[in-house]
């Protein structure tokens, strides 16, 4: 049973709260009782029984004052004067919470190969010289040439980039403030991103070899630093030996490790036709198996202090064990789960893949969450990108639009509220990530607007997700371009390849998120979206945060006081951010250019009332 509130003003009119569930189907209504009466507003308090692991639950708001609606529905996406289906309504998860570290969390991610060289493999008197220890398949590159763009040359050009590398650089994670370490695959491959696997036995000897996963993490553990895998469960590469023994013999045991297709005899089914990447069929139990059963399976054996990793995010989730009229993609969910469990005792994190609605596979007992491009990244880039560069998606074939704030905040509300507020808060946020443009180039190589994307980034929901190079202003358009080598012998040149007023603002924003409670695990209320301003409160019992971004200059926007309660205690928390002003009857923001603005106060809530003992939690 869990008690639920719902703080209503007082110029609704409502003079009753019912809730509303649907334990096992049928719905089941419950009345709320007034626990708080305050200046402005009302609280309201009931107890729901999670009958179910999942629990959705919706507010039904009652009046019967002269202009206001006598019946009202309040969900995850706003207030409602008619009936509305229930894939808004909010959600409670009985299934074991995420670790408590991850809320917290700051993710960094690198692309091994551009990240940076060790001072092991360096060329002796030419410190951004091609290696010359590279597999047949790979294309050396210096540390300074271009990366190639072509579908063909793109994925085998290898700069030479290691594990030892991003060890002798933790200093920079450290000094930004971020204390998840995420890696691209590890494992060897044939090409330089590795998600074509040849096998999940061993780290790549060109990235170090098992060994240099090892020192990085425990230089990382030091740091206080978690490390996060990538593993692809939906396919391997075609050079993969479980792969090499289903070709020799299609018929033996390694012959139904991998899907076919009885409508195309002698094929083998990829992802997306891309014959490289040859897709694994996870209605064979065997495959299951050796993925998550057991300290010996892939996903067991690599986690865990002096094993690697401390956590995973799962490659192309959203399709994995999905093929046709099979679906099996939540039982691979909650396998994985548990195998991350067993082997970090609840401590590691495990987010997926996904590009689009991903409502449908995070009940909470799979995946902790997603990278959350459809409920942020893709809103973000509508309202950012330059007005003159309108890039493409991930795969669309439209250009992204350039849109207001109000739609963009409608397009975040929407996707938001089909999941648990547990899963969207355990969703990595990410202006872009190795697969996309970068954030500089996306918004025309403007830095403000930068600043603008860190800090939606760094004061929304969820586990923010910085690429590598985002925060120094890297430029890159999608695909190769993104991942360019990060310019190292730059910082401090000069040479505005390293924006080190960029840095210090991610620095900053991430201190203060650290440092917020609100920020970091507070709740989440639209105050005003419109064209170029975005207002939001991020509310914890401890705290509040009033948050003001804006993408260009515009005229004040008033807020009633009514709706800031407490803000009279406002104090700045960004720098240049002026005192707030606040009138009797308003708060009033304005912007005279892109904005990214925090005040903070005390969090004035009455305490939970308890059960009453009349409760008896039936229905």
């Amino acid at each position: 049973m869990v008690a639920v509130r719902v703080r209503v003003p007082h110029a609704a009119g409502v003079g009753a709260v019912h809730v509303r569930t649907t334990p096992d189907g049928e719905q089941f209504f419950t009345d709320a009782r007034l626990v708080h009466r305050g200046e402005h507003e009302d609280w309201w308090q009931a107890e729901v029984p999670c009958h179910n692991p999942v629990t959705t639950y919706r507010f039904l708001l009652e009046s019967d004052e002269p202009g206001h609606a006598a019946y009202r529905w309040l969900n995850g996406t706003g207030v409602h004067l008619r009936d509305v289906p229930d894939t808004s309504d909010f959600r409670l998860v009985t299934h074991p919470a995420p670790p408590e570290w991850a809320q917290r969390a700051v993710v960094y991610q690198v692309f091994p190969d551009r990240f940076a060289r060790d001072a092991g493999v360096e060329p002796v008197g030419d410190p951004g010289g091609q290696r010359s220890d590279l597999p047949d398949w790979a294309v050396p590159a210096r540390w300074e040439d271009p990366v190639a763009l072509t579908r063909r040359s793109g994925p085998v050009q290898v700069f030479g980039g290691t594990l030892d590398g991003a060890r002798e650089r933790l200093d920079h994670l450290v000094d930004l403030g971020a204390d998840v370490l995420y890696l691209t695959p590890v494992f060897p491959a044939r090409s330089n991103h590795r998600y074509d696997a040849s096998t999940f036995e061993a780290v790549d000897p060109v990235l170090g070899g098992d060994a240099a996963l090892l020192r990085l993490q425990e230089a990382a553990h030091e740091c206080g630093i978690r490390v996060m895998g990538d593993i692809t469960t939906n396919h391997t590469g075609d050079a993969h030996e479980w792969y090499a023994a289903a070709r020799q013999d299609p018929h033996g045991e390694f012959g139904s490790w991998y899907v076919r297709d009885e409508a195309r005899p002698g094929e083998w089914v990829t992802w997306l036709g891309v014959e490289s990447l040859p897709k694994l069929d996870h209605a064979n139990p065997a495959v299951r198996a050796r993925l998550t059963e057991g300290p010996g399976s892939v996903i067991e054996r690599w986690l865990g202090e002096g094993r690697g990793f401390d956590s995973w995010r799962v490659d192309v989730a959203n399709m994995t064990g999905r093929y046709k009229g099979s679906d099996l993609a939540h039982q691979v969910a909650r396998e994985t789960r548990a195998a991350v469990d067993r082997a970090t005792g609840g401590q590691g994190l495990l987010v997926a893949e996904h590009t689009h609605d991903h409502s449908r596979d995070v009940d909470g007992d799979g995946w902790h969450g997603v990278m959350n491009y459809s409920g942020f990244t893709r809103p973000v880039w509508t309202w950012l990108r330059a007005a003159d560069f309108a890039p493409k998606f991930l795969g669309s074939p439209l250009q992204v639009p350039r849109l207001g704030a109000e739609l963009v905040a409608e397009t975040m509300r929407d996707f938001c509220s089909l999941v648990s507020w547990r899963s969207w808060t355990h969703s990595m946020t990410l202006v872009g990530s190795h697969d996309t443009t970068r954030v500089r180039t996306l918004v025309g190589d403007d830095v403000e607007q930068v600043k603008v994307a860190a800090g939606l980034l760094l004061t929304m929901p969820g586990i923010p997700m910085i690429t590598y190079g985002d925060e120094i202003g890297m430029p890159g358009d999608f695909g190769e371009d993104g991942r360019r080598p990060m310019p190292w012998a730059s910082r401090g040149a000069g040479d505005g390849m390293w924006d080190e007023t960029l840095t210090e603002h991610y620095r900053a924003l991430i201190t203060l998120r650290r440092e917020s409670p609100a920020l970091c695990a507070g709740g989440m209320r639209w105050l005003y979206a419109e064209g170029e301003a975005m207002v939001y409160l991020r509310e914890h019992p401890a705290e509040t945060a009033l948050v003001h971004i804006a993408r260009a200059s515009h005229d004040t926007v008033e807020i009633p006081v009514t709706q800031v309660p407490g803000a009279h205690a406002a104090q700045e928390r960004t720098p240049h951010t002026p005192a707030l002003d606040l009138t009797d009857r308003d708060v009033r923001l304005r912007a005279h250019g892109p904005t990214v603005q925090v005040w903070a106060w005390s969090t004035d809530a009455p305490a939970w009332e308890p059960v009453p003992e009349t409760y008896r939690g039936g229905w």
